[in-house]
């Protein structure tokens, strides 16, 4: 029998109704959770109560997990998953978010040679205000660029830096020098395809410091302009992370190896998988 679904927004992303994700899941349907996430890019699966070692185990149905290096944000006992949380140790919210880049329109984990594939987010606190979560598709700002755009960015490749990144949106907490040592700067083509859609995407976000080739400036010039032109409000599924709303769901989003969305969150606390993408990009 299909999956019950609903769709997000009229153009990104389905619910998954009728799934609990605290229990062990069949190939069958673990197969069609795969065909759904190529179609539409982002699921939720809304109203799941799972605990961290449910949430890697879910993770684990569709690939490696990865061990973020930045290990101040490890969740205690299961460091694949990355915590961010605005709770002091009151209990009560601090009014500071521990990740200032996650505001920012990305990809997760762009800076690595070898990206991931999805990111599998779930709330564990909803706020009564705020904690959105927004989601833009890849594919067609791809297909928006002008030719022109097409024309310029065919062939090029953009540096990622993760340290760059940080010392931009949240210098104040700088990456340890051992941190900074396990992730040097990669660099990867602009424009790329989906190799199971074979779809067209833009590859770039917060993580992208320069274009090889081009003087520095006019890289970030290029970088800067095209960050806000690829995001279409139309385009775009935002998740409203209202406590009434968002049901401690889960949604995984196809949002990193190949850049099919890029995201930014608005507060709350979460707990974040991040799927590797293996080396033949077979997997998925």
């Amino acid at each position: 029998m299909p999956m019950r679904t609903n769709k997000l927004s009229a153009n990104l992303g389905i619910e998954i109704l009728d799934l609990d994700l605290s229990k062990d899941l069949d190939k069958k349907t673990t197969e069609s959770i795969k065909d759904l996430f190529l179609q539409h890019q982002v699921l939720y699966f809304g109203q799941q109560k799972i605990t961290p070692t449910e949430h890697v185990r879910f993770g684990r149905l569709f690939g490696e997990l990865q061990v973020h290096v930045m290990n101040q944000y490890h969740e205690t006992q299961n460091p694949e998953l990355y915590q961010l949380s605005n709770i002091g140790e009151d209990g009560k919210p601090n009014g500071v978010f521990p990740d200032q880049g996650t505001h920012v329109w990305h990809t997760d984990a762009s800076w690595q040679e070898h990206t991931g594939h999805a990111t599998i987010i779930y709330c564990e606190l909803a706020t009564s205000a705020g904690g959105d979560t927004h989601f833009s598709d890849m594919y067609g700002a791809y297909d928006r660029l002008s030719q022109e755009w097409k024309n310029k960015l065919r062939g090029k490749r953009a540096a990622h830096s993760l340290n760059f990144s940080r010392n931009r949106r949240h210098g104040h907490q700088p990456m340890t020098q051992e941190q900074v040592n396990s992730t040097p700067t990669v660099d990867h083509p602009i424009l790329r395809s989906h190799p199971d859609t074979h779809r067209k995407t833009v590859f770039l976000g917060d993580h992208a410091e320069h274009i090889l080739g081009l003087p520095y400036q006019v890289g970030r010039q290029w970088i800067d302009k095209l960050n806000q032109l690829i995001v279409h409000d139309d385009l775009t599924y935002k998740h409203n992370g209202k406590k009434e709303i968002y049901l401690f769901g889960i949604i995984v989003a196809l949002c990193i190896e190949w850049n099919i969305t890029m995201h930014q969150k608005r507060g709350g606390l979460f707990a974040a998988a991040q799927l590797l993408t293996p080396e033949n990009l077979n997997n998925f």
